[in-house]
């Protein structure tokens, strides 16, 4: 990866007062004339107003991003492609303090994780495809391949500047062109990320960056113009988005929900896992689609895990996410802390126990201590349900068959988690669980070469690798 300077958090994060719709290559008035609030979830303050995109402002972003793709960039060699995804990943790296500060006022999350995953890993997706536009070819060999078109896509709030690069890097490296919409809690990063495809001398109307509500994102995945659409959110969206292109020739690739196992057996190392457990479901808050959100322990060292567990939360600090000693940050808005909170009371009324450590809510923003759930059965709803939050419902084992089970036992299928000292064991379990992504002896790893996505209620198709780029192409 690449150095960071350790200290972002004092860094000016540069906002505007107002940020416009980037379409055509030009900041853009929504013609609607209206706009809505971001906030900061750590203190409920404004951050700025965004501009909100209607039907009017996504027809003409996907007018300009096919006039872009008719006349210049779907017809560029790839090796000129190249240079401009590595412009834009060398511009994203210059302005990475920058970010990282946006980045963590805007979505809550700590400016360590901001700072050293983030901003550096969305930099990473870049240079990894700008390195396979000139290569395309080898992706099928033998075989003929070649844009999709104009793309719609539609990203979530937990990882905005990522989904961003796991989204449009790809995209434009298979000679694509892009409307795209960031969530509606966290669209900084997107309007400033515009921002560098500006100052790249991306041709007009190659990327195209609309903001607004949920309705906005339903309008770029019905457009007509749209040859594929990719979209990263709710297992409910995704579904309500698949009937509503129903009969069409649209492409898709969708990421989804996510109820991932962390299986701890009774060889593991445990304080290893331990580590492993804290960080596959309290990082980023746990709102993350492929948090270790439950896990499974062998019976015979279930209670030196809890210990263990209960001792290492006390001492993760909760607060303000742009300290940079902060752990657990802010949840992302107060909707989002309520649906939480909701599952902690279902939990408790199902009969589950509710463990957290001593903490004091601050008088602003929305803060969630990380909580356990202990005495859980699958019957429970926490730990069946996506919370999407730093809770963690703990489950027991006797056998590596009871285990399998359990964890297969949901209708999602996004990434698993397997704590082992055994080689066989990890290859075993490597393809009896039903999961896209299975790590092992360590969890929420992530690499721009390596496809990320599920199946089941997870989703279909492959973000990263050569596997996600084959999404963006038609081989003929």
């Amino acid at each position: 990866m690449w150095e960071f300077d350790p200290a972002p958090e004092t860094a000016d994060p540069k906002l505007k007062a107002r940020y416009e719709l980037f379409i055509d290559g030009e900041f853009v008035a929504p013609k609607g004339g209206k706009y809505f609030e971001s906030i900061n979830p750590a203190n409920e303050k404004k951050l700025t107003e965004l501009a909100l995109g209607g039907a009017a402002d996504v027809d003409a972003a996907f007018a300009a991003a096919q006039r872009a793709f008719d006349t210049v960039w779907g017809k560029m060699p790839g090796r000129e492609r190249a240079k401009y995804i590595y412009r834009i990943a060398r511009l994203l790296q210059d302005r990475a303090r920058e970010f990282a500060v946006a980045e963590t006022l805007d979505n809550g999350k700590p400016i360590r994780e901001t700072r050293d995953f983030d901003v550096p890993m969305a930099a990473a997706h870049f240079f990894y495809h700008a390195g396979w536009a000139d290569k395309l070819e080898y992706l099928a060999p033998g075989r003929r391949v070649q844009p999709l078109g104009v793309v719609g896509q539609v990203i979530p709030w937990n990882f905005p500047l990522l989904m961003l690069a796991w989204k449009i890097a790809p995209a434009l490296a298979a000679g694509n062109c892009v409307v795209i919409k960031p969530a509606t809690n966290t669209p900084i990063t997107a309007v400033k990320l515009a921002e560098i495809f500006r100052d790249a001398g991306l041709p007009k109307g190659v990327v195209n960056v609309i903001t607004g509500p949920g309705a906005t994102g339903g309008l770029i995945m019905a457009h007509p113009k749209a040859a594929k659409i990719a979209f990263t959110g709710s297992t409910e969206v995704g579904k309500v988005i698949m009937k509503s292109i129903a009969g069409t020739d649209k492409r898709m690739t969708m990421e989804l929900g996510g109820k991932a196992a962390n299986i701890v057996f009774d060889d593991a190392p445990l304080d290893q896992a331990v580590e492993g457990i804290v960080n596959g479901i309290f990082f980023n808050q746990g709102q993350v689609c492929c948090a270790g959100s439950r896990l499974l322990v062998q019976e015979s060292v279930a209670e030196a895990v809890i210990a263990k567990l209960k001792t290492r939360l006390r001492v993760l600090r909760v607060g303000d996410p742009m300290d940079k000693n902060t752990d657990v940050g802010a949840i992302v808005s107060k909707a989002q802390l309520d649906t939480i909170q909701g599952y902690l009371d279902i939990g408790v009324k199902e009969g589950a126990e509710l463990w957290q450590p001593p903490f004091r809510r601050p008088a602003k923003g929305f803060y969630l201590p990380p909580t356990l759930f202990t005495e859980v059965t699958m019957s429970h709803r926490v730990a069946r349900e996506e919370i999407f939050g730093p809770v963690l419902a703990i489950l027991t084992f006797r056998t590596v068959e009871e285990a399998v089970e359990k964890a297969n036992n949901t209708e999602y299928g996004l990434s698993a988690g397997v704590w082992t000292d055994k080689g066989s064991r990890i290859l075993k379990l490597s393809t009896e669980l039903k999961a896209g992504v299975v790590w092992a002896n360590t969890f929420n790893k992530f690499d721009p070469t390596s496809p990320f996505g599920g199946y089941k209620e997870s989703g279909f198709g492959r973000e990263g690798g050569r596997q996600g780029l084959l999404d963006y192409l038609q081989v003929v």
